[in-house]
């Protein structure tokens, strides 16, 4: 069965799995220290929309669930399904433009940049908020960008860069960054678990004008991704290939890496390194859908939202009041996935 046969498939499974998302957001918003129902927490968020809010009646629900859905669980639900969909469009982005299957979103060294420049935040002491975000996520978005040009320009060979050279870059750079961070935390002991906790990746300080800064950069930038999904398809082949169709390989991987970086660089700034994301997601849609990128981007986008809501979900309420980092959640999820990978391309091998 061709593409553009199994195109009005897809059409019904992606409405379907948009269908998914919205439940999955509104049992979440239900869970938590404070009991609220699926209807309470319905009424809620519908009574907020324009012109169908007010068809609702809401008269009876107290003021505190109000508040509870709209002001705390609802910018952290929305900031999760965000990321979910950026690390995970990134995360296919780069398998199939690396030709690598185990490439997540943080293979350039981003996720070490960003937590460089958040440990140097938080060794100086700048806690405060400037624009409505903190100083610490801003650092973390600083120092993921300059990553990321280091990175290009160390790969770079006049106007061209391979894959192997911006891999080997990306590994070295993260490694040096890496053992940055440790020497802070080593000689900065006090601020340690500080610096533990935002590299493990948490969501808790989520408000909605986060939400508001990665809306955009998330949804425009996985648009401009799927835009090139075809040129992704030639490009997962091989580059030589690609050049043969007419695509100009060269121009198409920097417009992919500018944008790819963005988003990620936007993600880890606002939760902290949360990995596995774009290697799990990507996988499990290519075994449901087929390899076909015009399918894996959008289905993609939606499950690693689904994914990130269900562990962020997780990571809050399997021993309140405290909560789990969702890095380590993720990582629960991820680790054995990523063994059971490589065992399957070692019998593959074999």
């Amino acid at each position: 069965m061709g593409f553009i046969k199994k195109k009005r498939i897809y059409k019904y499974l992606l409405i379907l799995s948009f269908i998914i998302l919205a439940f999955v957001i509104i049992i979440s918003s239900t869970m938590g220290v404070a009991d609220i129902s699926f209807i309470d927490s319905l009424r809620i968020m519908v009574s907020r929309i324009p012109l169908v809010g007010s068809l609702i009646a809401s008269d009876n629900i107290r003021q505190s669930h109000y508040y509870i859905v709209l002001n705390v669980r609802l910018p952290r639900i929305l900031l999760s399904a965000l990321i979910g969909v950026g690390l995970s469009v990134v995360g296919s982005t780069f398998q199939s433009m690396f030709r690598n299957p185990m490439a997540d979103p943080y293979i350039l060294g981003i996720s070490s940049g960003a937590a460089a420049g958040a440990t140097i935040a938080i060794v100086l002491g700048l806690g405060g908020i400037i624009g409505g975000l903190s100083i610490i996520t801003l650092f973390a978005f600083i120092g993921a960008i300059l990553t990321v040009v280091l990175v290009y320009n160390i790969a770079r060979a006049g106007n061209r860069v391979t894959t192997l050279a911006l891999i080997l870059a990306g590994v070295a750079v993260g490694f040096f960054l890496s053992s940055v961070v440790s020497l802070l935390m080593f000689f900065n002991r006090d601020d340690i678990e500080k610096i533990v906790m935002w590299t493990m990746g948490s969501l808790s300080a989520a408000t909605w004008n986060e939400v508001g800064i990665l809306t955009p950069v998330v949804i425009i930038g996985s648009m401009i991704i799927i835009a090139y999904a075809r040129d992704l398809n030639a490009m997962s082949i091989g580059d030589e290939t690609a050049k043969s169709l007419g695509i100009e390989v060269e121009r198409v991987k920097k417009i992919l890496l500018i944008v790819s970086s963005l988003i990620v660089a936007s993600c880890v700034s606002s939760s902290g390194v949360i990995g596995f994301v774009g290697l799990i997601v990507p996988h499990t849609i290519r075994l449901m859908v087929g390899s076909d990128q015009r399918a894996v981007l959008p289905f993609s986008a939606v499950w690693g939202a689904i994914f990130m809501v269900v562990c962020d979900t997780l990571a809050r309420n399997l021993i309140p009041p405290s909560e789990i980092p969702v890095g380590a959640i993720t990582s629960l999820f991820g680790a054995p996935f990523f063994i059971f990978m490589l065992y399957k391309n070692k019998k593959k091998v074999i």
